[in-house]
């Protein structure tokens, strides 16, 4: 039932001006503050003990999620009815339940990570895309790594785009922020071992064991990874390539890498 006395219906109303705003990352940064679209997303945010600021719900859509109960452990005067037009200015993806919220950051440091007795860690170097990002840790938690560490990053956690293509994953799977040095001597620090994923490099990632503390480093698809992690990592390993083209996207090597892993740790 929509609480009229707090719907918005115009798209100049300050709050939805703001919401437009955060798909910037310096805004999202100077506020605090991201966005978090859909009922399973804002669920999965929920479970996660992140701090909702604001929800903006259009009940026409709304009626339609899977997920209704969401709203029911949220306070009512955090709580927005929007119409469909306003909906559809805020909104970031197609065949939406309805659903718009703000909530904080959390830090992502190195410290924060909890481990396994045996981990198995993915190691991004200066990903870019927003989407490759998103689909690695939607990958990550369809494996239950133990953590994704994101190093040197040209894209933010909290960018729209990584919230949407992660379907959640951002909320669920542990994730660091830092430096390459600093993944280096973390690695050192846990007795974890690292292997490079490399175009030229000699062994088949198939061929290397996966059932001791390991690590992949995974870099952009245009450049790859730099000298540094290329010199740090125990071995360098790729993945057979049979075609013309010789190269996967990232996150689809990411997914091979890691679900073999899986595979020699037993878990399937």
């Amino acid at each position: 039932m929509s609480n009229n006395l707090k719907e918005i219906t115009s798209l100049q109303n300050p709050a939805i001006k703001n919401i437009v705003k955060l798909s910037k990352n310096r805004e999202r940064q100077q506020q605090q503050l991201f966005v978090i679209e859909g009922a399973r997303e804002l669920s999965l945010a929920l479970q996660s003990n992140y701090t909702v600021k604001s929800v903006y719900v259009c009940r026409e859509m709304f009626e339609k999620t899977k997920y209704p109960d969401v709203l029911d452990s949220l306070s009512k005067d955090i709580i927005f009815d929007i119409t469909p037009v306003v909906f559809e200015k805020i909104a970031y993806r197609e065949n939406s339940d309805g659903i718009v919220a703000l909530a904080k950051p959390k830090p992502h440091t190195l410290n924060d990570l909890k481990l396994s007795k045996n981990p198995f860690v993915i190691i991004l170097e200066a990903v870019e895309k927003p989407g490759n990002l998103g689909a690695i840790l939607r990958t990550a938690d369809a494996a239950a790594v133990d953590a994704v560490i994101v190093c040197d990053p040209q894209t933010d956690l909290y960018n729209p785009n990584v919230v949407r293509s992660s379907v959640g994953g951002i909320f669920t799977v542990q994730t660091a922020v830092c430096t390459s040095e600093d993944a280096v001597a973390w690695l050192k620090a846990n007795n974890i071992t690292s292997y490079a994923a490399e175009l030229q490099a000699a062994e088949f990632y198939q061929n290397i064991d996966f059932t001791q503390p390991s690590a992949i480093v995974m870099g952009t698809e245009a450049e790859g990874l730099t000298d540094f992690w290329l010199r740090n990592a125990k071995k360098r390993i790729k993945i057979p390539m049979r075609g013309k083209i010789d190269s996967l996207n990232v996150s689809v090597s990411t997914a091979v890498l890691t679900f073999e892993a899986m595979r020699q740790r037993g878990f399937y």
